[in-house]
């Protein structure tokens, strides 16, 4: 919930200066429902994609103050994010929110990057990976491969969100690797090598090239650092340098 319309017009701009030539890697940004429409408009046609922060699990209807998948497509929305620990530990929503906007998201065509993550206290007492597993089947529940294979999941280290702190690449690489294995285990191998895991939690230009490559490390979803152009530029251009090979 940041900048105002003409400051979200300016970052859009001002990321759009910035493309790289051959840029390697996907680029999408999602900024506020309000602002849809006027980022739309500066990068319509670019190699940036965007997308929305939530939304709701209702195609349409007496749903006050909410915004449906379709509108998201109306607007030319690509992605969706949703569970994001904010929504979660602020906001209260459920495993089965979550789940139930996977699936409107997925019936709009609509890619979801869900985000899993576990609070300070849950890793200091041992519990991380039983929290992760908790969310990964509350959250995609009832999805087919083939559904599954259309999603992001991005962990985000609560404790990591915001503080400067940030999980070393050793501990992200450990939850991305069990993430991995769950999409394998649930699902099947295929779609284990398919989806992408990104990691969120005080990214950085100085530390996104070493996270981004761990083995299970596909990409970042990236919190304040995407507010300025340089800073987010500088992440991309560290996740393009530890790019693997297909």
């Amino acid at each position: 919930m940041n900048l105002s319309q003409a400051e979200s017009k300016q970052l859009a701009a001002a990321l759009l200066a910035g493309v790289p030539a051959g840029l390697s890697v996907e680029v999408a940004v999602c900024p506020p429902f309000v602002y849809l429409d006027t980022v739309r408009g500066v990068l319509q046609g670019s190699p940036i994609g965007w997308g929305a922060q939530n939304v709701y699990h209702e195609g349409s209807g007496a749903f006050t103050g909410e915004v449906s998948p379709g509108m998201l497509r109306d607007l030319g929305c690509t992605y969706v994010i949703l569970g994001h620990s904010e929504r979660r530990h602020v906001l209260h929503e459920t495993d089965e929110d979550v789940n139930r906007k996977v699936h409107a998201s997925l019936a709009a065509g609509l890619t979801p990057i869900v985000c899993v993550g576990e609070l300070l206290e849950e890793r200091k007492d041992g519990r991380t990976l039983e929290v992760i597993s908790d969310q990964f089947e509350g959250s995609l529940a009832g999805l087919t491969a083939a559904a599954m294979a259309k999603c992001v999941i991005a962990y985000e280290p609560v404790w990591a969100i915001g503080t400067g702190q940030v999980a070393t690449p050793a501990q992200a690489e450990e939850v991305h690797a069990a993430v991995r294995g769950m999409l394998h285990s649930h699902f099947n191998a295929e779609v284990a090598a398919q989806v992408r895991i990104q990691y969120g939690g005080s990214v950085k230009p100085d530390n996104a090239a070493e996270l981004m490559s761990q083995p299970n490390i596909d990409g970042a979803l990236v919190g304040g650092a995407s507010l300025k152009a340089d800073s987010f530029w500088g992440i991309v251009q560290g996740a393009a340098a530890s790019v693997r090979p297909a």
